[in-house]
């Protein structure tokens, strides 16, 4: 059986918040409206946020008919808010004016769909987020209407009266670091590999235990300030696996801006003591020579970004799959240099065949990796499970390989290979219960609301921003959790 053949899935975002009506000096431009046309959208703004800076996320889903294309307007509170780099859109920024359009992936919304874009911007004082939106002139007041034909002009007048609305739903408030010491990131410093384990600074042999996002391409809300508090503060998560898909609507549509979007998300970790798995989420095609020269793009942008900084590792081929283990070996034998050439101290995990299973669902086994090894140091070697689909013939095979070989669980499911299904949780803890004995570092599959059963929070959670209470965990959600939250031996 196929470790992983999974499309992706829960591609639309359920959010909620609405957002009133044109705010006094307005927002901007539409194209003319046809009268017959319903219109009407929803949109959730949630930022992190820190001295000088802040990182933007917006949910924006269309209640009125369908559209080809959309620009949304918005405008600051104050004038010494700016847009910096964003992703999944272009922005642009005239006074305290802001338009986003769309890119050409995702510029075509049915009624009812929805899309996330975002921004790193900067302060000169700390102040609230917008008060009101538009898409193609239309304002996001939650509801459906059908407008009368107009063209709205491109700055309205401070004077123009705008009809009630719902206000904005309120953004998390500033999130606090933790204090110097006690995190992991603090106790453990910079990791190595020593022999077949993961190790702190002082040679101490660790276990990394955290979660994964979902693609974020789909589910940027579910990854922010809020929520990694509440990743490190009440699940005492250790780190963050950042899954960025390459294809599937992911990095080939605009590299520069799911670059700085994982820039972001290591950042978010680190000013909470959790290490940041920076995974290259190669699926389909599932021979990671495919996106060579992507990989290279992108893992010399990171690493030189990131080389200084304790908390980072790079998983360069999320799931190899139809391909043969030489041709990975190959593949991470060319990307590793171009990591070391400016992080020659970062981790790097390299996926196996057969969908990151040691060879097992390839009808293979750890051997041909201990036979002809990657030759490279300070690596691991990733091994992926659900524990609904996988057992003891897969765990036997971990536990002989975990004798040779350095590995990292950086994906595991409490349900079925599809993502979906019933949770297994007599096998889920027979499986943690090997990657303890053997120190064996791991995240869960996910750390979102998608709407299937390995997703650990319900629907909606992430655009509701509720992610510390209980009753919004599902039953994978509340068992990892539980798991993760027992006390790390470093």
């Amino acid at each position: 059986m196929s470790l992983l053949q999974r499309l992706p899935r829960g591609r639309t975002l359920g959010v909620a918040g609405a957002v009133g009506a044109l705010v006094a000096g307005g927002l901007i431009l539409a194209p003319t409206v046809n009268a017959s046309a319903a219109a009407g959208c929803r949109v959730t703004y949630t930022t992190n946020q820190w001295p000088g800076g802040f990182t933007a996320n917006i949910a924006i889903t269309n209640l009125g008919d369908p559209v080809s294309a959309w620009t949304l307007g918005f405008a600051f509170p104050d004038a010494g808010q700016k847009v910096g780099q964003g992703w999944s859109a272009t922005f642009t920024q005239s006074g305290t004016n802001v338009t986003a359009k769309n890119m050409d992936y995702n510029g075509a919304l049915a009624t009812g769909a929805s899309t996330s874009i975002g921004f790193n911007g900067t302060w000169t004082t700390a102040n609230p987020n917008p008060a009101a939106f538009t898409l193609n002139g239309v304002a996001c007041t939650g509801s459906v209407s059908t407008p009368s034909p107009t063209t709205a002009s491109p700055s309205p007048s401070p004077s123009r009266s705008a009809s009630p609305s719902p206000s904005a739903s309120p953004s998390p408030s500033p999130s606090t670091p933790p204090p110097p010491g006690g995190t992991p990131l603090s106790t453990n410093g910079q990791l190595h590999v020593c022999g077949v384990n993961l190790c702190s600074q002082s040679n101490r042999a660790i276990q990394l235990r955290g979660m994964s996002t979902h693609g974020i391409q789909w589910f940027a809300s579910c990854v922010n300030g809020a929520s990694l508090d509440a990743l490190a503060g009440d699940w005492k998560a250790d780190v963050l696996r950042i899954a960025m898909y390459v294809q599937e609507q992911g990095y080939e549509t605009n590299p520069a801006a799911f670059t700085a979007q994982v820039n972001s998300y290591v950042d978010l970790a680190e000013a909470r003591g959790m290490y940041a798995i920076i995974d290259f989420h190669i699926l389909t095609p599932g021979d990671p020579n495919y996106n060579l020269d992507r990989a290279r793009t992108f893992f010399a942008a990171v690493a030189a970004r990131n080389a200084a900084k304790r908390n980072v590792i790079y998983e360069i081929a999320n799931e190899p799959n139809g391909v043969s283990w030489q041709s990975i070996k190959s593949y991470a034998e060319q990307v590793i240099p171009v990591i070391r050439a400016a992080d020659p101290d970062g981790i790097v995990i390299v996926g196996t065949r057969g969908w990151s299973s040691l060879g097992v669902s390839d009808g293979s086994s750890e051997t041909e990796i201990a036979n002809n090894p990657v030759n490279a140091t300070n690596i691991m070697y990733a091994f992926h499970f659900y524990a609904a689909s996988h057992k003891d013939n897969y765990r036997t095979v971990v536990a002989r390989a975990a004798r040779t070989l350095p590995l990292f669980v950086t994906e595991f499911g409490t349900v079925s290979a599809t993502g979906g299904g019933a949770t297994d949780l007599a096998s889920t803890t027979a499986w943690l219960d090997l990657l303890d004995q053997n120190k064996i570092s791991y995240a869960n599959w996910t750390y979102s609301d998608a709407n299937e059963s390995s997703a650990a929070f319900k629907p909606g959670t992430c655009s509701a921003g509720s992610y510390t209470n209980p009753a919004q965990l599902t039953e994978s959600g509340t068992y990892v959790r539980n798991r993760i939250r027992t006390a790390d031996s470093f």
